[in-house]
């Protein structure tokens, strides 16, 4: 029973592809428009992810700068920046020393003379505390700086959160934007694969009402078309997904001579497995869903005389 179900989805899956296969032109015009409108909202997602993974790269992303009492130890400095790069939320540590920090006070300020008239170091020690990329969230840093200001040698602790909140606050915005236009774009490619079977049912108008005449089943003749739909928008989803890889890989030169100029390796990745196993589920699903509802209103209105 369900080796015979099983053929005869197999013959149908075969004849439908055939029938693209017979409709060169046609059939190529549909899977091109399908995958352009596919490939936007897939273009924008690969874009925005690698605008995150960049962010979340760049050394100074959110970094806290912890200032010291002066009366603090180099000994007990030592140990703190010790305490704190073994937090999970932290990545690493640098100690700037007293000594440090105003020797690159005097070379940036242009005062060193001024400063030399000085009695002692009025420049704190510093800790550089660089968060994990798992915490570059605005929320999970300002929960940081609030542990980081509990440890008694630290006399200020603060951090630049306003770029943070706008870069996250942007991506986030168009995240939602992409959202927007996929559902957008998904009910194109329903309209534009509803309207291809549409006209493929009024094709085969005669042959559907002689098989309705010798007792063939709605679900019988449905079954073609549905194939013929999901194979479109499977096919519209992997043009789709080869249009973003070869658009990327346009940009690959630029886009590596951009991170040089800021000496950074990075470079733009492609859809991950997931995503893109959602983008071919994504357009064989809405193949499916465009051909049904054409075949499902179409097939109520042919019956045989």
């Amino acid at each position: 029973m369900i080796k015979n179900y099983l053929l005869r989805h197999a013959q149908v899956f075969f004849y439908s592809l055939g029938q693209l296969a017979r409709t060169p032109v046609a059939t190529f015009l549909s899977v091109a428009v399908i995958g352009i409108t596919l490939a936007l909202p897939a273009g924008l997602y690969v874009a925005i992810e690698n605008v995150q993974r960049l962010a979340s790269g760049w050394e100074d992303n959110g970094q806290i700068s912890l200032f010291l009492k002066q009366d603090v130890p180099a000994s007990a400095i030592e140990k703190l920046a010790d305490k704190i790069r073994r937090l999970p939320a932290v990545s690493w540590v640098d100690y700037v020393s007293r000594e440090a920090a105003l020797t690159e006070f005097k070379r940036l300020s242009g005062f060193g003379e001024a400063l030399n008239a000085l009695d002692r170091n009025p420049l704190p020690a510093v800790l550089v505390v660089h968060p994990a990329a798992t915490h570059a969230h605005p929320d999970k840093l300002q929960a940081l700086l609030k542990d980081l200001r509990r440890f008694n040698e630290v006399d200020i602790a603060q951090i630049d959160l306003d770029w943070v909140r706008r870069l996250h606050a942007m991506l986030e915005l168009a995240r939602q934007g992409v959202l927007i236009l996929a559902a957008g774009l998904a009910l194109a490619v329903l309209l534009i694969i509803g309207n291809t079977i549409r006209l493929a049912v009024l094709n085969r108008r005669d042959e559907i009402e002689i098989t309705k005449l010798i007792g063939g089943t709605n679900a019988f003749i449905r079954r073609p078309f549905l194939y013929t739909g999901t194979l479109q928008g499977l096919l519209g989803a992997l043009l789709a997904w080869l249009l973003v890889g070869l658009g990327l890989l346009l940009l690959a030169a630029p886009i590596n001579n951009l991170a040089g100029l800021y000496g950074s390796r990075f470079e733009a990745e492609n859809l991950g497995i997931l995503a893109t196993l959602t983008l071919i589920g994504s357009g064989g699903l809405l193949g499916w869903l465009g051909s049904r509802l054409a075949v499902g209103r179409h097939l109520r209105a042919i019956e045989p005389h």
